[in-house]
């Protein structure tokens, strides 16, 4: 049908060419994900109504996945952050990145090329749960080969101070 666009092979849509009111909104989201809707047509200079279409277009085409508040992780109680990369079986990354998925604290994975295959952000309340983290929990996966830790001493969220 026209206008409908295909999914591809692993069952996602293309990617949709965005202008540059669309790139606006998504930055004013990316800052604030609670702007109101009239908030946001004031600031890129459209109307209430085209703002909520082209949002709920946004959201449609799967360009804004969801909604989220960015948390102090040490002001939670997570106060020990690590990026820990992994060497693991070829072939098992899904199975390996179902797994993670369900560690406590997990809050980024990625399969990556160079000297690791996967890297791993988490948040533990402290550097013996993150120890307990890796050599329990971690290392225990089978298709683990071994891994590295990088403990974060600082962040700067960049999102923030557009």
């Amino acid at each position: 049908m026209q206008g409908e666009q295909m999914a591809n092979p692993d069952g996602r849509l293309p990617a949709r060419e965005l202008d540059s009111i669309d790139r606006d909104i998504l930055r004013l989201l990316q800052t604030d994900g609670r702007a109101s809707i009239r908030s946001v047509a004031d600031q890129v200079h459209v109307s209430r109504a085209n703002a909520y279409a082209r949002i709920n277009r946004l959201i449609d085409d799967g360009v804004i996945r969801g909604f989220s508040a960015r948390v102090d992780q040490e002001r939670a109680g997570q106060g020990a952050s690590a990026y820990i990369t992994l060497k693991i079986v070829q072939n098992s990354w899904r199975t390996v990145r179902d797994q993670l998925k369900e560690l406590p604290g997990a809050a980024h994975i990625a399969l990556v090329s160079g000297d690791f295959d996967v890297l791993l952000l988490v948040h533990t309340a402290d550097n013996r749960s993150l120890r307990e983290l890796v050599l329990t929990r971690i290392q225990a996966i089978p298709e683990v080969l071994s891994t590295r830790t990088l403990l974060v001493f600082e962040e700067t969220e960049l999102d923030t101070e557009r």
